[in-house]
């Protein structure tokens, strides 16, 4: 339990610790649920907590958080083409992105619930060829962005210039204008809004106001705002804000998993690649988009 409970503001070194709520603190705890699926969706979570207050002997349970489950998933395109590309960070249990939980205007959000970060490896498992400092180096490294479907653009940042690939090498401070770098939402319709990060700085091809066709390009895949590498950040949220909003589950029409891992490739997964269809690429996947797309 302890490695699913997140302590906002408190250092806790121990398992007890961290599983101890004081008096006017909290804790957050978070559930990956898989469920069958030879099994119906349910409609409904329930939620039941546990705990024990102070000395008192008894365990006291408390039924709270009944959360709808949504019937049907965003379908969408895929926003890249082509093979090998690796879904970092992307939705499994303990995945950065899912416990990003950031405060934005007054209240905390986890807008990159289903985020992923697309890099693309190469024949040797590796993301780069050659110097790691350029970005010119990486395989992801100026491909296209593609609108994942029909939409209108609401928001663009352009001008960020690039990092040097780097653990701690940002070209500008990180701020809440500043931390997905040159990017561009899409309004998808129905309070969905897709978000794409880091592209390259004079490289976006639309503007706030344009309408866009599913496949339509972008911008290019790049390295700017809090990046260590060149890659596309994506996810899909529920307002235009790309972290005070809250994240949102979606389908790929189609793809392929080819493996899985970094270091993956290609030709050493001891199966073939395997189809999906509705579903979303899951943490660490290899998978190849349609390319035509």
């Amino acid at each position: 339990m302890a490695k699913r409970v997140l302590r906002p503001g408190v250092a806790a070194s121990t398992t007890a610790d961290k599983l101890k709520v004081g008096a006017g603190l909290r804790l957050i705890i978070y559930f990956w649920i898989e469920i069958d699926k030879s099994q119906p969706i349910p409609s409904l979570i329930d939620h039941r907590l546990s705990f024990k207050v102070g000395d008192y002997p008894e365990e006291l349970s408390v039924q709270c958080a009944k959360i709808s489950v949504a019937a049907k998933p965003i379908l969408i395109n895929s926003p890249l083409r082509g093979s090998e590309w690796l879904a970092a960070n992307g939705p499994g249990d303990g995945s950065g992105h899912r416990r990003a939980l950031v405060p934005v205007g007054g209240g905390v959000h986890i807008a990159q619930r289903f985020a992923i970060d697309f890099v693309q490896l190469r024949e040797d498992g590796k993301t780069f060829t050659g110097d790691a400092k350029d970005n010119k180096n990486y395989r992801c490294y100026g491909t296209d962005a593609l609108a994942v479907a029909d939409g209108v653009v609401v928001a663009t940042k352009d001008g960020i210039p690039e990092n040097v690939p780097g653990e701690n090498s940002r070209a500008v401070a990180i701020t809440l204008e500043t931390v997905g770098g040159n990017h561009v939402i899409l309004d998808l319709g129905d309070g969905h809004y897709a978000f794409y990060a880091h592209l390259q700085p004079g490289s976006l091809r639309v503007k706030q106001g344009d309408k866009v066709k599913r496949g339509q390009v972008l911008g290019l895949v790049g390295n700017s705002g809090n990046s260590t590498e060149p890659h596309l950040h994506f996810h899909i949220s529920n307002s235009n804000s790309p972290l005070g909003s809250e994240g949102l589950p979606y389908a790929l029409q189609s793809f392929e998993v080819e493996g899985k891992g970094w270091g993956w490739k290609p030709g050493s997964s001891a199966t073939a690649s395997e189809k999906r269809g509705m579903e979303m690429p899951l943490e660490n996947e290899i998978v190849r988009f349609p390319s035509d797309r």
